[in-house]
């Protein structure tokens, strides 16, 4: 296996290293301070910086570079973006910039690989442009979600409709001003196979019978202007041709997205793991105690070290799994993406926590970002499902491969 960029991978990463030094980074003050704060999304807006760096970006080429469809995308595969989505990690805003951010970038795939040419002209192509938002409805609050068959919101087929009952929540995204679109995953047979009994509905957000019920705080933090909320279903009637691929087929195309999926959150996370790490070593080399540097202080460097290497080991595991999505397919890989999706975002949080201890009181305060980035990897090991569902899985497979050797 070779894990070596390409020549397109290394240019784009060149560009994008570039475009964050001097864009992305020096605009994060004023793109928090256009927000309008406070926990009612109805009054949120889309900060103005963020929409002039979006328009710069695309003007420079570095725009939808997640997907893999040459036609809507950049073409590139998944080792390729890899490194392109690790340089986006190290700013909570730079995602966005290059309409490369989630749910959205999920949702586009699951509608140039799985959309019908209708849906795909009327939200896939506002979505590539970067006009509109979306949400990705699944999680539910009164079932245990870590079991998706668990979902009990319905998508009821009735004649030349189908119609959505439910509350979901931690839907991402929910109370961005230019939130347009929902997939709603909800229930339709309950007698077929596990996995043949949920389909995936678009729901335009101002149906009748969506209701946004509230925005669900983090930490404390609302994460404004996109937020993550609840929303209820009140007998949503949408025409039947709003089903994604047909009924029943919710599972399958919820299989084909969560793959790639889970290698940009993870390349994403390490990036966050890198910018914690960077602010660990200033830090620790510019701040004395004890008439020494803090590098030299107690098991300082250690530390260092231990995430030195645990980040590489995260970032090589990550290469292998996307390497082997793009040659041998997702089925081949399921057990490599399951492993990085416990690994990755538990070395995240690990050097989120180390840098915040060396940052002492400033490292838990708004004056760094490092508590927002522990927040995010500690929310991402439960997202996408927690670690025990995946170590599950990684179980699972080792053992039916073990067996197979064996015999």
């Amino acid at each position: 296996m070779d894990f070596s960029p390409s020549e397109r991978s290394l240019a784009l990463s060149e560009q994008l290293r570039r475009f964050l030094r001097e864009e992305v980074i020096p605009a994060e003050p004023a793109y928090h301070a256009q927000l309008a704060g406070g926990a009612d999304w109805r009054g949120w807006r889309q900060p103005q910086v963020m929409e002039d760096l979006k328009a710069r970006a695309r003007a420079a080429g570095l725009w939808n570079l997640f997907l893999p469809d040459a036609t809507h995308g950049a073409g590139l595969t998944n080792a390729e973006y890899a490194p392109l989505a690790e340089i986006m990690g190290h700013s909570f805003i730079a995602p966005e910039v290059f309409n490369c951010n989630a749910p959205d970038t999920g949702n586009m795939e699951v509608l140039a690989q799985y959309g019908s040419p209708a849906q795909q002209q009327r939200w896939l192509e506002p979505l590539l442009a970067g006009t509109i938002r979306s949400g990705f409805c699944m999680t539910e609050p009164d079932v245990a979600s870590s079991d998706a068959t668990n979902m009990a919101a319905t998508a009821t087929v009735e004649g030349d409709e189908v119609v959505l009952n439910g509350r979901k929540w931690w839907t991402t995204g929910l109370g961005h001003p230019n939130l347009k679109i929902l997939i709603f995953m909800g229930l339709t047979d309950p007698q077929a196979d596990p996995y043949r009994r949920h389909s995936m509905v678009l729901c335009p957000v101002e149906a009748p019978g969506v209701r946004i019920e509230r925005m669900l705080p983090v930490f404390g933090n609302y994460d404004e202007p996109a937020g993550h909320g609840e929303v209820s279903f009140d007998n949503v009637r949408l025409p039947l041709d709003h089903i994604i691929l047909g009924p029943g087929r919710g599972f399958e195309i919820a299989q084909g997205r969560l793959g790639p999926g889970r290698i940009h959150h993870c390349m994403r996370a390490l990036g966050a793991a890198e910018r914690a790490l960077s602010l660990l070593c200033r830090r620790a080399t510019s701040r004395t105690a004890f008439g020494k540097p803090l590098a030299a202080l107690g098991s300082n460097g250690d530390i260092i070290a231990e995430l030195r290497i645990a980040i590489d080991q995260a970032r090589l595991l990550t290469l292998h799994a996307a390497w082997t999505i793009d040659t041998q397919g997702i089925k081949a890989a399921m057990s490599l993406i399951s492993q990085i999706k416990v690994v990755v975002p538990m070395v995240a949080q690990r050097a989120a926590d180390a840098a915040i201890q060396i940052h002492g009181g400033a490292g838990v305060s708004e004056d760094f970002p490092l508590a927002a980035l522990y927040a995010y990897a500690r929310v991402l090991r439960l997202a996408d499902g927690p670690d025990e569902v995946h170590r599950r899985q990684v179980a699972k497979l080792e053992l039916a491969r073990q067996k197979r050797e064996a015999a």
